[in-house]
């Protein structure tokens, strides 16, 4: 059987808005999902919003949704909303 696609795996994208570019809002979900053992990204929209995409065990994807309602301290989030993503996701998790 193949690593590379295990049907425990699934992906979401999701879009979190509020104050969510410069207050290191990319970097802790980057820390948060290597904790998690997540796959993906988390990159600034130029509207203000933040994007993430994320691959792994569908716990550890409810975990990051939780806490992407939260963010780091500075961060005020009024809005998330997570989709199923059927997209390439990077090895790793990284900001962009």
């Amino acid at each position: 059987m193949s690593q590379a696609q295990e049907p425990s795996l699934s992906a979401i994208r999701c879009r979190i808005r509020g104050r969510v570019q410069g207050v290191y809002f990319r970097a802790s979900t980057q820390r948060r999902a290597r904790e998690l053992g997540l796959c993906g990204y988390a990159m600034n929209l130029p509207d203000g919003d933040v994007e993430v995409v994320a691959r792994g065990e569908a716990g550890a994807l409810e975990a990051l949704k939780s806490w992407l309602w939260q963010g780091p301290p500075a961060a005020r989030v009024t809005a998330v909303h997570c989709e199923a993503f059927e997209g390439t996701v990077p090895a790793g998790f990284e900001t962009r």
